[in-house]
């Protein structure tokens, strides 16, 4: 495995014609001590570029400024989402307070070593040598799995009972890897057995454990709040210093899970949903003109979908948390 940040996203193929995007850049801010390496489909990465910080926080730390830039059907939109940044920010921050495990965050607010100018939307982080499996948790079948299980009955070869319909939760959750794909392609879901070739027995027991045991405490958070957390999908990397595997990039936000609103829940149906799903069914609808299947970028998204979108984070931010998002 590669030392890689415990957040960078996989890396995005610019798109040729895409409009310049409003809001803050988050690629090209002077933040004093830190030095732009990287920008992914949503987060920009800064080392740091003088001995004190590099003193304060050691070598192996990352500056993870979240930008507000949404990405649909592997393509990054000329469109932002006012906040998201700092909504996905906040929400994560919020959730590595709650679950009590290792996590990757070594500072978030400017007391403790942020740059003022992504106060709210950056952490810093320590790098981890990250484990090429995407760990997810499945307590509701719906997506891909909903696919594989009307074909053969099993989701990531898992067997699941007869007369499951989209929505239905399942007895106990599974967990459900996918191997993560190379640069434009799209990740893989993969079998347990799968995973244990990549990493070993021990360590793919111990992901398997973690996964599992994040999605039910957040599981039961979220639906004391109004909240059902239908799948989640978790990072995981070992922290050099101590051999520990940890927790890193965001978790348990609209962009890495499924939430869906208790209220309207009904199985036997696609869910409304507190993430993007107003921009997938803008740009699939006659109205955006778009082709998905072609080589051309998305077109700009409508001033009222953007609205939407945004109210939508921020609905999902204010539910679970029980705070006001300012």
């Amino acid at each position: 495995m590669n030392v890689t940040d415990s957040a960078t996203p996989k890396p995005e193929t610019p798109q040729s014609g895409t409009a310049p995007r409003g809001g803050l850049d988050t690629a090209t801010l002077d933040l004093p001590g830190w030095q732009h390496v990287y920008s992914g489909k949503v987060r920009d990465l800064y080392i740091p570029a003088n001995a004190a910080l590099t003193e304060r926080f050691g070598q192996d730390c990352v500056l993870v400024v979240a930008s507000d830039r949404i990405s649909a059907y592997d393509h990054v939109l000329a469109s932002e989402i006012p906040d998201k940044g700092r909504i996905l920010t906040q929400l994560s921050l919020w959730w590595f307070e709650q679950l009590g495990v290792a996590h990757h965050v070594l500072a978030s607010t400017v007391d403790g070593g942020v740059p003022a100018a992504v106060e709210g939307r950056a952490m810093i982080c320590k790098k981890l040598d990250m484990f090429p499996v995407e760990c997810i948790a499945r307590g509701y079948l719906t997506g891909s799995g909903l696919l594989e299980y009307r074909d053969s009955g099993t989701v990531c070869s898992i067997p699941l009972p007869a007369g499951l319909v989209d929505g239905s939760r399942l007895e106990e959750a599974i967990f459900t890897p996918s191997a993560k794909a190379e640069v434009g392609e799209h990740d893989e879901n993969i079998t347990y057995d799968a995973v244990v070739g990549l990493v070993g027995a021990d360590v793919a027991a111990r992901l398997r454990e973690l996964t599992l045991e994040i999605y039910t405490k957040a599981e039961e958070i979220a639906r004391g709040r109004g909240i059902i957390l239908a799948d989640t999908k978790v990072e995981f990397g070992v922290d050099a210093a101590t051999g520990v595997i940890t927790l890193g990039d965001e978790v348990l936000t609209p962009d890495s899970s499924r939430f869906w609103d208790a209220v309207t829940y009904q199985p036997g149906q696609a869910q409304p949903s507190f993430d993007k799903q107003y921009v997938r069914d803008w740009l699939t609808s006659a109205e955006s003109g778009w082709d998905k299947a072609s080589d051309t970028p998305p077109p700009a998204l409508p001033a009222d979908v953007v609205a939407r979108t945004r109210s939508r984070y921020v609905e999902a931010y204010e539910k679970l948390t029980g705070r006001t998002f300012a």
